[in-house]
């Protein structure tokens, strides 16, 4: 395992299972029966809950929080800040099989494996699951129980299953309110405006 050595020390919970190939970030914290997998790379300052599995090769930023029992299964990527709620699920594979058609067990050479992006500052509720390959856009937020089948815009609110906009939200995770052609933060204030004009565009804060 290899750490940063600038700041504070990673905190790692003796039950945590954190291969000696792993990056962890300066400040995180790993909590107890996690299972962090070679060469992932977790940022500073980030949180692994209880029982959280982070495959091999995932990349984290930093300061994000990736809570108990959920599963980040490769080639995931996590920009900073990101919010990963309880028991949450990353797909990874288009066509799943335990066996070949010819009988045979599937080994890592039989797929190619796809993943799950998740933009700065997004945030996927409890037991959401996404199926790869998806973009979770910036700051957009993923209701819990959420099934996410296709890209989610930056800002958006999406419920449901399959997931759904249902609305918009803002740097303070709080839904949007409309005002004229724009949207405006009723905890910040600020005022955001659709980003283009395809039925996929997300908003920017204006």
């Amino acid at each position: 395992m290899t750490v940063e050595e600038t700041h504070v020390a990673p905190r790692i919970e003796p039950s945590a299972d954190v291969d000696d190939r792993a990056e962890i970030g300066a400040g995180s914290l790993v909590w107890h029966l996690a299972q962090v997998r070679e060469h992932a790379r977790i940022g500073s300052e980030c949180i692994i809950g209880r029982g959280a599995y982070i495959g091999p090769g995932v990349v984290v930023g930093d300061r994000c929080k990736i809570q108990n029992h959920a599963l980040v299964y490769e080639p995931a990527v996590l920009e900073d800040g990101a919010f990963v709620g309880p028991a949450v699920v990353f797909t990874n594979d288009y066509l799943p099989r335990a066996v070949n058609p010819d009988g045979t067990l599937k080994d890592g050479e039989d797929w190619d494996a796809v993943g799950v992006t998740v933009r700065t500052g997004a945030s996927i509720g409890a037991r959401a699951v996404c199926i790869a390959p998806v973009t979770i856009g910036a700051w957009a937020m993923v209701a819990a129980g959420a099934v996410v089948t296709r890209d989610v815009p930056d800002h958006a609110l999406v419920v449901g299953v399959p997931a759904q906009r249902m609305g918009w939200v803002g740097h303070a995770g709080a839904p949007l309110v409309p005002q004229g052609d724009a949207w405006r933060c009723p905890i910040t204030g600020t005022l955001y405006v659709m980003r283009g004009t395809s039925e996929d565009a997300g908003l920017v804060a204006a």
